[in-house]
């Protein structure tokens, strides 16, 4: 139940050739507390609710909670979420062991492309991809709790 992720900026589209699955993905916060997160998504035809803890100091580290639930259950409780949708499309890439996780965001947050990698252990090694850019693992604007509130168009 203790996710280890390290997230990073994506520096070119070459992922997409690379990509073995794609999923439209459309998420609503229940609750964006500073200590807790409570999401509901709609993964392709799939729901999902999910409890996230407050990150370590370091972003790399938090509780981690998901359950399936049924499709209309999700579209029910996206319509009492607070304001600002999340909606992307998610590339899975195989690197050695482990699958990267590529969002393409759309809607308000369109531009931004972010990579996560879930890891093992902290200090876990990974193949890094050509196309991997900047890590940003710990800055709370790539949160997609924040890009809901404070999506990509605003930043300057």
């Amino acid at each position: 139940m203790i996710e280890i992720e390290r997230k990073f900026l994506v520096n070119s589209e070459d992922f997409k050739a690379e990509s073995f699955k794609q999923t439209r993905i459309v998420q609503g916060f229940l609750n964006t507390h500073p200590e807790r997160t409570v999401r509901v998504r709609l993964k392709g035809d799939q729901g999902f609710l999910t409890v996230k803890g407050k990150s370590t100091n370091d972003g790399l580290k938090r509780f981690e909670w998901e359950k399936k639930i049924p499709k209309q259950d999700a579209e029910a409780l996206l319509d009492l979420c607070e304001e600002g949708v999340i909606d992307k499309i998610r590339h899975e890439v195989k690197k050695g062991i482990h699958v990267f996780e590529i969002d393409v965001f759309d809607g308000d947050n369109k531009g931004l492309v972010i990579a996560e990698v879930e890891l093992e252990y902290e200090d876990a090694e990974f193949d890094v991809p050509s196309w991997l850019g900047k890590e940003v693992t710990g800055d709370i604007k790539y949160y997609n709790s924040q890009l809901s509130k404070h999506p990509f168009k605003n930043w300057t």
